[in-house]
């Protein structure tokens, strides 16, 4: 197994009080990234991409090879070095929104490493279930899946999106379901977020 001391794996999330962090969760192909470049667009910021993919589809690229446990840690430190990063890029913005929207967090990888592996590197683990979203996002299972190279559960989107749900409740991680076409998912984010911002 791999080590579990989080701040030598640098997992360690660092958020400006100023910033607005919203994860938005779920399983493949259910519009996750579509929903995060919106809003990126809506409020004129940024928006975290997925990691993972980024790593994933150069292993797939170079090597032909998919995800192993030895990829499960070097995933989530480029994941939260994005993450941090932008959070500190959006507090020092003269956007006033400062919000930032975030496509996966490292609660996500836990999530599927423990799908996968049914089990987590420790230091993944330790951090995923402590880092803070203002707002936690799980997309609804209302969209086509689409093949590519790293896709591999068309049949299994609602059992996984029900794992998530259970995950989330079981860490004590209040969230909510997103769904609906491209423009209905942005205009009820919306909506939340400035209900959000009102309350802090």
């Amino acid at each position: 197994m791999n080590g579990s001391d989080a701040t030598a794996y640098n997992l360690v999330q660092h958020t400006p009080k100023s910033v607005i962090k919203v994860a938005i969760l779920g399983a493949e192909s259910t519009g996750k990234t579509t929903l995060c470049r919106d809003l990126a667009t809506h409020f004129d910021g940024p928006w975290v991409s997925e990691y993972m993919r980024t790593y994933l589809q150069a292993k797939w690229d170079d090597e032909q090879l998919t995800c192993t446990w030895d990829d499960l840690l070097p995933i989530a430190q480029g994941q939260i070095a994005l993450e941090n990063t932008l959070a500190k890029q959006v507090a020092q913005s003269s956007n006033s929104s400062h919000y930032l929207f975030c496509d996966t967090s490292l609660f996500e990888l836990m999530v599927y490493s423990n799908w996968y592996y049914g089990d987590c590197p420790a230091a993944l683990q330790q951090v995923a279930v402590v880092h803070h979203y203002d707002l936690i996002l799980l997309t609804e299972v209302d969209t086509p899946w689409v093949a590519d190279d790293l896709r591999d559960s068309p049949h299994q989107r609602d059992e996984i999106s029900d794992y998530f749900a259970s995950q989330l409740t079981r860490h004590q991680k209040p969230f909510r379901r997103i769904g609906g076409d491209r423009e209905d998912r942005v205009r009820q984010v919306t909506e939340w977020l400035y209900w959000i911002k009102d309350k802090l």
